[in-house]
């Protein structure tokens, strides 16, 4: 399993929000890029980075995420607000090597069929979810989809796989849903990325343990509950 620290974007800001909620944001450091070379040093091969205010509406931070798709070192897929078939290209052609859909995704599937054909092994497909029922737009709109129900229907397409989050544990260092994540993970056909409520390396093995192929990490990390070096030594594939 890999470990992927979380580089979440607002206001030109890198910033950890508790429970995805936006009046709750108890980490804020203003050089993002300086955040990511940060975690490159202590020697993670992957960052996770999700442009906040694109995903809700509130704007975009699209200067800084064309400078972190561009590092190279580590590897950086990228998501939030991602709904066109442009913007993907635009970020891979500025150095993402992965790109994350989450809303447009899961509401028009044909689209995603698309990307997904025109893009293989590229697209993660982001489902951020409370009480197994996703919501998109930010967390503020829940879909009548229940989460197994999307993956299993994601099964057939050729992506680079699927992002999990427990929205009801994000930020909070309660542990990761590992009931949920297990039941995914017996199901999903391709890679399952874990996200919420991790703490320790405990809460690490216990998701790869249960077969998931890596793990969005934030909060903990930011707060100093884990040692990077040791986790990205340990979690590096």
């Amino acid at each position: 399993m890999i470990a992927i620290p979380a580089v979440d974007l607002r206001d030109g800001a890198c910033v950890q929000l508790e429970g995805g909620d936006y009046s709750k944001e108890r980490v804020r450091l203003e050089d993002p890029v300086w955040v990511a070379r940060s975690w490159a040093m202590q020697g993670f091969r992957r960052l996770h980075v999700v442009d906040l205010d694109a995903a809700t509406g509130r704007g975009d931070n699209g200067a800084l995420v064309r400078e972190l798709a561009s590092l190279g070192e580590p590897e950086v897929q990228i998501g939030g607000g991602i709904r066109s078939q442009e913007k993907i290209e635009q970020l891979l052609e500025d150095g993402a090597a992965r790109v994350v859909l989450g809303t447009r995704a899961l509401e028009d599937t044909d689209w995603l069929g698309e990307m997904a054909e025109l893009f293989p092994g590229v697209l993660i497909v982001a489902a951020d979810v409370r009480d197994r029922r996703v919501v998109t737009r930010g967390w503020k709109r829940r879909l009548a989809l229940h989460v197994m129900d999307v993956v299993e229907e994601l099964a057939a397409l050729p992506l680079a796989g699927i992002m999990v989050t427990a929205v009801h544990r994000e930020g909070q260092m309660t542990g990761p849903d590992l009931p949920l994540m297990e039941d995914l993970a017996e199901l999903a056909s391709v890679p399952l990325y874990a996200s919420g409520g991790i703490a320790s390396a405990h809460d690490l093995r216990a998701l790869e343990h249960r077969g998931v192929a890596g793990a969005i990490i934030g909060m903990a990390l930011y707060a100093g509950a884990l040692d990077p070096r040791a986790i990205a030594e340990e979690f590096s594939e």
